[in-house]
């Protein structure tokens, strides 16, 4: 009777979690799963033939900007939490470290307007390097292209990343690391060498959150880049807002998802490889 008890007692202080999962994320997602299919004389895949004529190149250029910037986050995050674990400058250090963090409390929707406005052609960005003598007035560009697209993602997502990242650095053995360094190694060598494959795994779960991550954002492509190809998220809004095209809508939705769930294959491929 104990043991019963105790197992309900479990269930009732799970099921208010469950039940939130269960109504704001299964629900909607088998609702978005029959709606990609579902035409007007019954099933099929009408929304998938309409969605990949009109936005394939918006696919291609969703997926090629959502990698590119999680190779660039893992660069920078591997430099920084490298940096952090083996800088000798410890006050050059503690200022990276209380710096790097702050776009973590930064969302996506003032992200997008803060480089909205910094990056345009008449923005903040281009004014400093007017002011400064860099650039000439007529030499300034605006990037409130692909390029502003990624350089958001990337400034949102860095810290993240690193903050896994510099916490897997900091808990390894540091005694590998000094006797390479009393052996003369670099310290961009223990780092590649020693480090980084020492929390590849943190690594690839950061970068893989980071990508599914940056593949549901919406309000960075509307504001920072109005043109086309744009991303799938733009489109899906453009869909219902000036169609109430829902079918078209939870196709580019599927897509998503797809796009999502092959990153989350390989990662999780690789994993069982590691501990197999």
């Amino acid at each position: 009777m104990q043991t019963i008890s105790t197992r309900l007692l479990g269930l009732l202080l799970v099921l208010p979690a469950l039940a939130v999962i269960v109504l704001l994320f299964v629900v909607p997602l088998g609702n978005s799963l029959i709606g990609a299919f579902e035409v007007a004389d019954g099933f099929g895949f009408g929304n998938f033939t309409k969605s990949f004529q009109l936005y394939t190149s918006d696919i291609i250029f969703t997926v090629v900007i959502v990698s590119l910037s999680t190779a660039i986050i893992g660069v920078l995050s591997i430099a920084i939490g490298g940096y952090l674990v083996l800088g000798e400058n410890p006050r050059a250090v503690a200022i990276l470290r209380w710096l790097y963090r702050w776009p973590l409390f930064i969302p996506f929707i003032v992200v997008g307007q803060i480089l909205r406005t910094f990056l345009a052609k008449n923005g903040l960005m281009n004014n400093i390097l007017v002011g400064a003598g860099i650039i000439t007035p007529l030499q300034a560009v605006s990037f409130l292209d692909w390029r502003g697209i990624v350089i958001a993602f990337v400034w949102k997502q860095t810290p993240f990343v690193t903050m896994l990242v510099a916490g897997a650095m900091a808990s390894i053995d540091r005694s590998n690391m000094e006797a390479a360094r009393n052996l003369g190694a670099s310290r961009l060598r223990i780092l590649i060498e020693i480090i980084v494959p020492q929390v590849a795994t943190t690594l690839m779960v950061g970068l893989v959150l980071s990508f599914v991550t940056m593949m549901s954002v919406l309000s960075v492509p509307l504001m920072i880049n109005a043109q086309t190809p744009t991303m799938i998220t733009a489109d899906i809004a453009f869909r219902i807002n000036a169609y109430g095209d829902y079918g078209v809508a939870n196709a580019l939705g599927l897509i998503s998802l797809v796009a999502s769930a092959c990153v989350g294959w390989f990662y999780l491929r690789q994993t069982m490889k590691e501990r197999s």
